[in-house]
């Protein structure tokens, strides 16, 4: 058999049932796409207009028409942009997959081409009418030809189209859908007005609809013989910055977030470079009620070229941001064909980076004004309520954090390149100050001369941490301690090991070590106090064999006959308590019993023919004392019941 070059072929029917059936999967889609085209025959005959203004005729004025009949069943979406000759139609509309918008853009040049704001890309956005029609009846004429050189496209979807001239009086396209009896419900024009403010809204064209009107008489609403626009057709972030008002700024946050508060902050930046794109982020100041879930969507909408394309973008905001709310409008964005799906690329990472950026740079801002400006709660409280800028922005990142401090503390197991930033942002109460509003560089500058460590605590309420045993020689040595009392506080501390340069160390891992805050005669008698202790030691390291991994004397303890520690790198008591209360698989942790050998009940151990009952009431008070509970209450009470007697 000789050579031969063969063309594919296609069952065409099939793959127009594959286009319209499998690319989208949300019917209200084709009104996205439709619309989306009209956009584009208005800007395109805006472009050639430029050399030949008689091709506006006499109707200068640019719109987009949705109008439906219910009688019919159908759906028309008209333009008066520049339309199809015959032979445009039966290229573009009759060859599946070949964008019009596509070609044009490629013979654009400069700052035409960079200036233009056409969308389609695909060639297959047309045939997303089949989702919901049978059949699709497109009338049109280009502009510049005379009335009788209009066309009718008509084509079931079935493989086949029909073309005929017809006499057309009015420059553009409309494009007629006839419903199947089962998406009847987009004959409604409260369906169509709601599909079109989601998809279209920013549409810079205005897109009108048949004014309706309520007939008090007849108890119903009839359609009047008038126009009006059903967009907003302003895409506020694509404004310059100095038109915008704050109120402006507002208003729109309130639409798109459905918050009722105003927001705490937000930031409006046009970035350009090899990736180009607007954000308009915003801060809110209270959290929704879904944000504790790790199934809650960013708050960010994304468009390409002022159309929406999703409000589930993931991939542009990290998900310890997930309390931001904005628009993203990027120039270009790879799309998958039905541009419901954003594919990862540099481009998204690049956005990404920077919203995540932009974001954390408010924030600081925000957290370094309120440094720069402090008052007191009560100051700045009544600062804010009276719009005091110089005084408001103490109570705006104290409000920030209360609502958002513990989602962000997140970012530190997720995000190491900003881990340093976000370290920086945290905020905590200590073991002198009551308020959550001490940062880990204030704590670092008021670090005692030889402290080596930050140290914090770890519990479910500041009240245990703040008398915790643990403290006792923290205390006693004047040595400020972090409480830590967020439940994601265990988690994200473990992926933070030092803050500038300075180590993080929990004071209930390990054997507490005080470095030079701790003098050689300390040292020496709590050696020589172990030694003289160690046949106690042992007894106890019996009785508690199946509760305790080790017993030993400590030094961390001044007024506490005992506490409970974990080695270092282990799942502390405090963080197998929270995977468990949260249905997670946790590691059976037998922490280490330290018992302080000068109080008074420890030495009552010596001696006591009740030892193994007072050996597991140490443990279990100890127990009680972090936050827990013994594994067995009831024998607990009968122990001290015991003794009481």
């Amino acid at each position: 058999m000789t050579k031969k070059t063969l063309a594919f072929q296609a069952e065409v029917a099939q793959l127009l049932h594959l286009v319209t059936h499998s690319l989208y999967s949300n019917p209200d889609i084709f009104v996205r796409e439709l619309i989306s085209n009209a956009s584009d025959a208005c800007d395109k005959l805006r472009f050639e207009a430029l050399n030949a203004p008689a091709l506006f005729e006499d109707a200068p004025d640019l719109a987009i028409r949705v109008s439906f009949d219910k009688t019919a069943k159908t759906i028309t979406i008209a333009d008066n942009g520049i339309g199809l000759s015959a032979q445009e139609a039966i290229d573009n509309l009759g060859t599946i997959a070949k964008s019009g918008t596509r070609d044009f853009v490629s013979k654009l040049s400069g700052d035409q081409k960079k200036d233009s704001q056409l969308i389609g890309q695909f060639g297959v956005g047309f045939y997303s009418g089949y989702i919901v029609a049978d059949r699709i009846t497109v009338e049109s004429r280009r502009a510049g030809l005379p009335a009788a050189e209009g066309v009718r496209w008509v084509s079931g979807g079935t493989g086949e189209f029909e073309v005929e001239a017809i006499e057309r009086a009015e420059r553009g396209t409309s494009i007629t859908l006839h419903l199947r009896d089962d998406k009847t419900e987009y004959l409604d024009r409260w369906k169509l007005k709601q599909v079109i403010e989601r998809y279209s809204d920013h549409i810079s064209l205005p897109i009108e609809m048949p004014k309706e009107e309520w007939n008090e008489e007849a108890k119903t609403y009839e359609i009047k013989d008038e126009w009006e626009a059903v967009n907003s057709a302003s895409a506020l972030w694509t404004r310059s910055k100095k038109d915008i008002t704050d109120e402006q700024y507002k208003a729109f946050y309130k639409n798109i977030s459905h918050d009722f508060e105003e927001p705490l902050t937000w930031s409006h930046n046009r970035v350009e470079g090899s990736t180009e794109y607007t954000q308009l982020l915003y801060v809110p100041k209270k959290a929704r009620q879904d944000l504790w879930s790790r199934d809650s969507k960013p708050g960010i909408k994304l468009y390409v070229k002022r159309v929406f394309i999703t409000d589930e973008a993931e991939t542009l905001m990290p998900n310890y941001l997930r309390f931001v709310h904005g628009v993203v409008d990027s120039a270009d964005l790879p799309l998958n064909v039905s541009r419901e799906l954003l594919q990862e690329s540099r481009d998204v990472r690049a956005i990404r980076e920077g919203n995540t950026r932009r974001v954390l740079g408010m924030l600081e801002d925000l957290a370094k004004r309120a440094a720069e400006k402090p008052a007191d709660d009560a100051d700045a409280a009544a600062a804010a309520a009276e719009g005091d800028a110089e005084t408001a922005p103490v109570v705006d990142y104290n409000a920030f954090y209360a609502e958002f401090g513990a989602v962000l503390k997140e970012g530190l197991g997720e995000d190491f390149a900003n881990r340093e930033k976000i370290a920086g942002l945290l905020r905590f109460a200590t073991s002198t100050t009551d308020t959550v509003s001490v940062s880990l560089a204030d704590y670092k500058a008021r670090m005692k001369d030889g402290q080596e460590a930050i140290y914090y605590i770890t519990a479910e309420t500041q009240s245990a941490a703040r008398n915790s045993p643990q403290l006792e020689v923290f205390k006693k040595k004047g040595i400020e301690v972090l409480l830590m009392t967020d439940r994601v506080d265990e988690w994200a501390l473990s992926f933070l090991n030092e803050f500038d340069g300075t180590p993080m160390q929990s004071v209930a891992r390990g054997a507490v070590d005080l470095g030079k805050l701790q003098d050689e005669a300390e040292k020496k008698a709590a050696e020589t106090a172990a030694e003289s202790f160690k046949p106690t030691l042992e007894k106890l390291k019996e009785a508690l064999k199946d509760k305790a991994k080790d017993v030993r004397v400590t030094t961390r303890l001044v007024d506490s006959p005992a506490c409970l520690v974990v080695e270092d790198g282990e799942y502390s008591t405090q963080l197998a308590r929270l995977l468990k209360q949260a249905g997670q698989k946790a590691p059976e942790v037998k922490p280490i019993l330290e018992i302080n050998a000068e109080h008074a009940l420890v030495k009552k151990l010596e001696g006591t023919p009740a030892f193994d009952d007072l050996a597991n009431i140490l443990f279990d008070q100890a127990l009680l004392a972090e936050g827990g509970l013994p594994e067995d209450p009831a024998s607990y009470v009968r122990r001290v019941n015991a003794l009481l007697v």
